[in-house]
């Protein structure tokens, strides 16, 4: 079986908790990770390490908090002071766990199901052949020599507006916030990052992402999680949140994608 599992941040007894309840095979069955494994919970460094143990049993994107961490790895940022992630910069296995974590992709597809992975949501205006290509920009730097310049240079708000025109570190952060801060967008599909709440409480002006008018991603099956908010609901066919809240005291939930049965566990 598969089971696509929502945000994980460090909870990782939780985790225990809601393997054992969907009677996991080690041998047999796959997790499905859609980012932020780490940050804010209190395991960020044991959580790694579990993920990272499952070998093949595992398939991984990566969430801000996931980047962010890669950033303070690089020493490109200072860190913000709700960040629990000094266990692993400290850690013996460090280097190998930040590398392990580097070469993660932000989105994953699988032929054979259907189902497209990512950690917040894909631009109203990508394909699915677009989502790969531009992914596949981000990765590339990421795992390339001028990792340091990206992350130096991720963090930000601008540009709103995707366009191919786009170059250097506006694009790449163009791309990057879109596949893993999306949460709302302009009806004319300009991202806005400030917004964080649920449906009702937003501005008239502003749609989830995966209700943008003629959404060119609409026939995929996308599986996200960042946000919690959402209460794992979006009530759009072929969107599937993920992320229930488990870091703040709700849920940590996993769908199983052969038949979409949910199971989750309460995070006390």
């Amino acid at each position: 079986m598969n089971y696509a599992i929502g945000d994980v941040q460090g909870c990782l007894s939780v985790l225990l908790r809601l393997l054992d309840h969907l009677q996991f095979d080690e041998r047999n069955d796959i997790l499905w990770f859609c980012g932020d494994l780490v940050n804010r919970g209190p395991q960020s460094l044991e959580t790694l390490r579990f993920i990272k143990n499952l070998g093949d049993q595992h398939i991984v994107v990566l969430g801000n908090h996931d980047l962010h961490l890669l950033a303070l790895a690089q020493g490109t940022h200072p860190g913000w002071k709700e960040d629990t992630l000094q266990p692993i910069l400290e850690a013996p296995d460090r280097d190998e766990l930040i590398t392990w974590l580097s070469q993660k992709p932000l989105l994953h597809h699988d032929e054979q199901s259907g189902y497209v992975m990512v950690h917040a949501g894909i631009a109203p205006a990508w394909d699915l052949p677009t989502a790969k290509r531009l992914a596949n920009e981000v990765e590339s730097v990421i795992r390339g020599q001028n990792s340091a310049g990206f992350f130096q240079n991720m963090y930000g708000n601008e540009p709103e507006q995707w366009s191919e025109q786009l170059q250097g570190w506006d694009r790449l952060r163009c791309i990057t916030n879109f596949f893993t801060r999306l949460r709302f967008c302009h009806r004319d599909g300009r991202l806005e990052l400030k917004t964080k709440g649920t449906l009702e409480k937003s501005s008239s002006d502003l749609v989830p992402w995966f209700k943008v008018p003629s959404r060119a991603n609409a026939d995929l099956k996308i599986l996200f999680g960042h946000w919690a908010a959402l209460g794992g609901v979006t009530n759009v066919p072929n969107t599937y949140a993920l992320d229930t809240g488990c870091v703040w005291g709700r849920e940590l939930t996993a769908m199983r994608l052969e038949d979409e049965k949910r199971l989750s566990v309460a995070a006390h």
